[in-house]
């Protein structure tokens, strides 16, 4: 075995910080195994509506209504897209969450289109449910549609993204600028002098914003210092793949010595990977991502992307899941931070991000069962 270097050595320790805070903020983290998981599931959303009733400094009311006891909680999911593979886990998750706790549960995909959905949450709200959640595909277009719901009494939950200036109830996301920050220090530990360059994700996702503060909190002192070059940077008009390329082939045009990419997920990753690939660049590059998407650690495990960022979704799904059913029956929701969302400062539970490198995958995404051994290092022989 080869000795552990330097830069493993503090991916490592950095990880393990992130693990330990992430257990001291919720000792009832999934465990590895599927039974496990299973076990504790129902324990954990049993408490969840069980804490409603402790007084929590922050606690919000975003309830303008009581659910009947004799009736099961309505809930309507309005998702921008499923094309990141994420997608379908977290809604998959959510969905068998809140038909345990015995609520109903009607999801409508917007496919990346903000009319679209704009419409489907005016539709969901007047067929008369409980609490609306919400994945906005454009963080400012859907303000008038939440608003349309609340005006309704509807309690609205905002999903991993922000509804920007719409004063929803209550936000749950994991801290996307500490996200930004992690993906930013994981390269500067491998490439601490360079060039780089940065591709966002969609300009409209509020998301994408708290990434890019989060990248160049870490960035910009070296920029200033001038031991880091940005090159190149792009952002696009959505969550799109194609637009990534042409970022990335512009900045090629420019300068070929790239050293370093930051993308805003996996899938933006392995676009500028291709082109890296492509252009004979990849072998003097290092690529971080975020998702932890399988095959963004597949490609971790055979070195072709350097890093990406594990947000344990299970966790994200069954928070919310329990909170929807809260905000549905009237119940307080239990807050120890909030978010300026442009107009107003929003509740928000706000869980852990967790680096993961080639020599973290085992006791990370592995270990909690986010993808199995098996399928992460299925083209590496060992």
């Amino acid at each position: 075995m080869k000795p552990e270097t330097i830069t493993q050595a503090k991916d490592r320790a950095a990880a393990r910080r992130s693990l330990a805070a992430r257990r001291q903020a919720d000792p009832r983290r999934p465990l590895a195994s599927v039974a496990g998981r299973h076990r504790l599931m129902s324990a954990f959303l049993a408490s969840l509506i069980s804490i409603s009733s402790l007084l929590i400094l922050g606690a919000c009311d975003g309830s303008k209504k009581r659910k009947a006891p004799d009736k099961p909680p309505r809930i309507g999911f309005s998702l921008d897209s499923l094309v990141v593979e994420r997608w379908k886990r977290d809604i998959d998750i959510f969905e068998k969450s809140v038909h345990e706790m015995g609520a109903e549960f009607i999801l409508e995909v917007a496919d990346q289109d903000a009319s679209k959905q704009d419409k489907q949450v005016r539709a969901l709200a007047d067929r008369g449910i409980d609490v609306l959640v919400i994945v906005p595909n454009d963080a400012d277009k859907l303000s008038q549609a939440v608003k349309y719901a609340k005006s309704k009494k509807i309690p609205v939950l905002s999903y991993d993204r922000l509804v920007r200036k719409a004063g929803v109830d209550l936000y749950v996301s994991f801290d996307n600028e500490k996200v930004g920050s992690l993906m930013a220090e994981s390269l500067v530990r491998a490439v601490p002098k360079g060039n780089y360059v940065i591709i966002n994700g969609a300009k409209t996702d509020n998301n994408a914003i708290m990434l890019n503060a989060g990248m160049h909190k870490i960035l910009d002192p070296l920029v200033e210092s001038g031991d880091i070059r940005i090159i190149g940077e792009t952002w696009p008009e959505t969550w799109d793949s194609e637009e990534a390329r042409k970022g990335l082939e512009a900045a090629i045009a420019g300068n070929r010595a790239i050293n370093a990419v930051i993308a805003g997920n996996d899938m933006l990753a392995e676009a500028a990977i291709n082109v890296l690939a492509e252009n004979k660049l990849l072998a003097g590059a290092k690529v971080v991502g975020q998702d932890a998407e399988l095959s963004a650690c597949q490609r971790i495990a055979e070195g072709v992307q350097y890093a990406t960022i594990y947000k344990p979704i299970e966790r994200l799904a069954l928070k919310a899941a329990g909170f929807a059913v809260m905000l549905a029956r009237g119940e307080k929701i239990p807050t120890d931070a909030t978010i300026d969302d442009g107009s107003s400062k929003v509740p928000y539970v706000r869980l852990e991000p967790i680096l993961v490198t080639k020599g973290l995958l085992d006791e990370t995404v592995i270990k909690d069962g986010f993808h199995s051994k098996e399928s992460v290092y299925r083209n590496i022989k060992r």
